[in-house]
């Protein structure tokens, strides 16, 4: 699928509420001159849940005419399969890599019905395919051993694991075949699931630092540890505070005070309290991106 990093890409809004499509194409230039390896749309950190049908297939359908060299690997998922089989025939005819498929949140389906979910889909529409384990958000979670079952679906080719459970984790790694790809699907982890085979990350704060997260991603596959650790610690305060609140709050915030596209957010979502933006603003001044 691709090795590295991917840039979970926020979606930004006008001051009307509608998407800003130039502001999506200069992030999406932004991150194209950083190296990264990967952007994937209409994730959880481009506010898809508060996307039309119509509007999520424009923002892909815009990062992949402006991705040029990156891998564009679009969310599709939902917690109805047809709607699902819907989205990710919509992706593949606008010409994407590969889709992010979240596990069917709410329903909260057994082991089976998460299996059959992303069997059918795979059946459905021939395109590579990466699990999207999230059980905070999703209120269930993929076992380790439904994970190593979905590896041997032709299509199905890797998981985005950000279940913050580090034993399944493990397991997952030790058990699925080599051409199944581990993603971290949480920043502050990316370098030890990389010292343990994941082959990368899909990453919030590289929408912050994507030529940082690109190295230190690349320095891990190729075996320089000791710089992947360095760059890890420098960003482990922004790993932290990019959660200081929901997803993507905070990394909105931090581009809004960059001067970057970016917004405002879609109710539900709202702006940060100003004490803890406060502290989003002394990490990115330390790390002199103000």
């Amino acid at each position: 699928m691709f090795r590295g990093c991917g840039t979970a890409i926020i979606t930004p809004f006008r001051e009307d509420g509608e998407i800003d499509e130039e502001g999506l194409r200069e992030l999406v230039i932004m991150q194209e001159e950083a190296g990264i390896d990967a952007i994937i749309p209409c994730g959880t950190t481009g506010e898809s849940a508060t996307l039309t049908h119509k509007e999520h297939l424009r923002v892909i359908s815009i990062v992949r005419e402006e991705t040029k060299k990156a891998k564009v690997i679009a969310g599709a998922g939902s917690n109805a399969t047809h709607e699902a089989i819907h989205l990710t025939k919509g992706a593949k005819d606008l010409g994407v890599d590969g889709v992010l498929l979240i596990s069917p949140y709410y329903n909260k389906p057994n082991q089976k019905g998460i299996f059959r979910h992303y069997e059918a889909i795979a059946k459905a529409v021939d395109i590579p395919i990466v699990v999207y384990n999230v059980p905070s958000r999703t209120g269930s979670n993929i076992a380790a051993a439904t994970i190593k079952r979905l590896a041997e679906v032709p299509n199905i080719v890797g998981v985005k694991e950000a279940s913050g459970n580090m034993s399944q984790i493990m397991s997952i790694l030790a058990t699925v075949p080599p051409h199944f790809s581990v993603f971290s699907g949480d920043d502050l982890v990316t370098y030890p699931l990389m010292a343990m085979g994941a082959q990368g990350v899909i990453s919030v704060t590289s929408n912050i630092v994507p030529k940082m997260m690109v190295d230190m991603t690349h320095a891990a596959l190729e075996g320089d540890w000791a710089k992947a650790k360095a760059l890890h610690f420098k960003m482990l305060p922004l790993f932290n505070d990019l959660f200081l609140d929901t997803n993507p709050i905070p990394v909105k915030t931090a581009l809004r005070m960059m001067n970057r596209p970016s917004g405002v957010f879609r109710l539900p979502l709202c702006d940060m309290e100003a004490a803890t933006t406060e502290v989003l603003r002394k990490t990115l001044t330390d790390l002199k991106l103000l």
